[in-house]
């Protein structure tokens, strides 16, 4: 099982998110992806998050458009590439029927952004 997988779907109290975001952090802090290019996939994510609540089918499908995003941003920017790996694998475990999986999801890229700045990401 992935670490993505157990994030998303068996982490009870969130030890494995906390641990990994601030894997995934330090990662990404090292190939010098800046705070505000961690922002602008953030920022989409909350319209995401806004959509939820009333119309799961279609912030789904505004979520899963979120990958042709990160490949091309990913193409113009290459520290974003570890970021889009990341989302991208925990959004296929985004399931509208499952109350938790969307949480889970905003979980991890928050806990991602956290320490990202914590870590001493730039701007």
């Amino acid at each position: 099982m992935s670490q993505i997988k157990t994030i998303m779907t068996a982490d009870e109290y969130g030890q494995a998110l906390v641990t990994f975001a601030r894997q995934t952090a330090q990662t990404l802090v090292r190939q010098g992806l800046t705070r505000s290019q961690i922002r602008n996939i953030f920022t989409e994510v909350r319209k995401v998050q806004a959509l939820w609540e009333t119309d799961k089918a279609r912030a789904r499908r505004r979520l899963e458009m979120l990958k042709p995003k990160l490949a091309y941003q990913t193409n113009r920017v290459k520290s974003v590439k570890h970021l889009a790996q990341v989302l991208g694998e925990a959004i296929d475990y985004v399931d509208p029927n499952r109350e938790d999986s969307f949480r889970r999801f905003l979980e991890l890229f928050e806990a991602i952004l956290a320490y990202h700045r914590a870590e001493g990401g730039r701007n």
